[in-house]
């Protein structure tokens, strides 16, 4: 207790670490209060009773916008919209030839046309998602729109108010990312998630203590279970495959005046290969697809008539079709991404240029092959452990009996997100005390965030 206090002052001391962080918790409560403003003409009480139950992939997004979305607020959309756009853009940088360019050739202005590129890929797919929305609370339920709004101010200014939050929830990120503390989209992401852990947990308490769901034993057993998942979480995420490397021998002596160059043996080192370098995408990509057979479905059937029963199953995130096909798609994309970001060819160049070799392996195209044959080894185990976690909320909830707002915190992209991002923010905080010459974090090694040291997966 005695070291945790003594860090708390150390970070307090440090003028600019502190103003960061007052600068991040300033927007970030910003942006919680966004989510309790709500849109002109809807009566949010009529959209919480009609979502009071709700277990399908809508409450997945309600989670991930803290409360927003069933709130009709003015960041109900959250900063999805944005995380949409970038995935879009990445993806064709590897695929179209002029965003290729401005990735790697363009250098700063490159970065800042991608990034505008980005902003107004945003604006588009928002004013989209926000006529969703607005058709959704429209349509599934009833007396939540006030009916002597006229229907045209009401939509327009809807989408306008929806986009602008949106807009300004992707300005909020990028002012916390120059000034603030860690990756900003993240810590919006993570905010949202966290704010519905204490009605999930409050909740949980009242399932147990309620009678016949197995009482304060079977609560302590439940935090215990979310402990361990967490603890394993962390070690998938910062789990690498070291591949040995060697550095050519280097001549060392001026050379002249009769003086003979002596030979220094090289340094030994190591390529970390990660378990997980798709990260958390692979469920977003399995998850924007799980989503499609309910959208489709809301646009083409009658408000009245009954959706089939496959559809409700694939709208249903703890029934067994929609977990056995959201499993696979979550190990195919994970393969897909990998191969998508790490570039074995690139490494292998890499490794030359600095007379580094993997002892062994003849460098260039064996290196390339060997690095690619590494690489889709590990992902194997990685693959299978981002299926499970994506479907042990559903395991959870079904066989677990936990309350379902508790259980969505037992795994999927919710563990991921705020298990990566607290990892982060934790990481820069070190890095501001190690700078200043304070004890770091923990007492021995160092905090690892997502993104530490030149590693397979990671943009090298």
């Amino acid at each position: 207790m005695k070291k945790f206090i003594t860090t708390l002052k150390n970070i307090w001391s440090i003028e600019d670490l502190r103003k960061r962080i007052l600068f991040t918790l300033a927007l970030l409560m910003l942006f919680r209060f966004g989510s309790y403003v709500v849109l002109p003409g809807i009566d949010p009480a009529a959209l919480q009773a009609g979502a009071a139950n709700q277990n399908n992939l809508l409450g997945l997004l309600n989670t991930f916008t803290g409360g927003a979305f069933n709130n009709a607020a003015v960041f109900a959309l959250g900063i999805m919209p944005y995380i949409s756009a970038s995935i879009i853009v990445q993806l064709l940088g590897f695929a179209v030839p002029y965003f290729q360019k401005l990735q790697k050739t363009e250098g700063e202005s490159g970065r800042r046309k991608l990034n505008q590129i980005t902003r107004w890929l945003t604006v588009a797919i928002t004013l989209v998602q926000a006529a969703g929305y607005l058709t959704y609370v429209n349509t599934s339920f009833p007396g939540a729109v006030d009916p002597s709004i006229n229907p045209f101010t009401f939509w327009v200014s809807n989408i306008i108010i929806l986009t602008a939050g949106t807009i300004l929830a992707m300005w909020l990120g990028e002012r916390i990312t120059d000034r603030g503390i860690g990756n900003g989209i993240s810590l919006l992401i993570m905010i949202g998630i966290i704010a519905t852990l204490p009605s999930a947990f409050l909740g949980e308490i009242d399932l147990r203590l309620s009678g016949g769901t197995g009482g304060l034993i079977t609560f302590v057993l439940v935090i215990a279970a979310l402990v361990a998942v967490t603890a394993i979480t962390i070690l998938i995420i910062q789990a690498v495959r070291r591949i040995p490397l060697q550095y050519a021998k280097r001549m060392v002596g001026r050379g002249g005046g009769g003086q003979v160059n002596t030979p220094v043996s090289g340094v030994r080192d190591y390529l970390p290969v990660k378990v997980n370098a798709a990260g958390v995408m692979p469920i977003i990509f399995a998850q924007a697809l799980m989503f499609l057979p309910a959208t489709v479905a809301q646009f083409a059937m009658g408000t009245n008539e009954a959706p089939p029963a496959w559809l409700t199953a694939l709208n249903d995130f703890t029934s067994t079709p929609y977990n056995i096909i959201y499993f696979f798609l979550v190990v195919i994309f994970t393969y897909v991404y990998t191969a998508l970001i790490v570039n074995p060819q690139q490494h292998a160049e890499y490794l030359k240029r600095q007379n580094a070799f993997i002892p062994g392996v003849k460098p260039g195209k064996s290196t390339a092959e060997f690095i690619d044959t590494v690489t889709t080894r590990v992902t194997l185990p990685g693959s299978i452990f981002l299926g499970l976690i994506s479907i042990l909320p559903a395991f959870a909830a079904r066989l677990g009996g936990v309350n379902i707002g508790f259980a969505m915190f037992f795994g999927g992209t919710s563990l991921l997100i705020m298990v990566g991002v607290v990892l982060d923010t934790l990481q820069q905080i070190e890095s501001h005390l190690l700078m200043r010459r304070y004890d770091g974090l923990v007492k021995t090694g160092r905090v690892k965030g997502r993104r530490s040291g030149m590693t397979v997966g990671a943009p090298m």
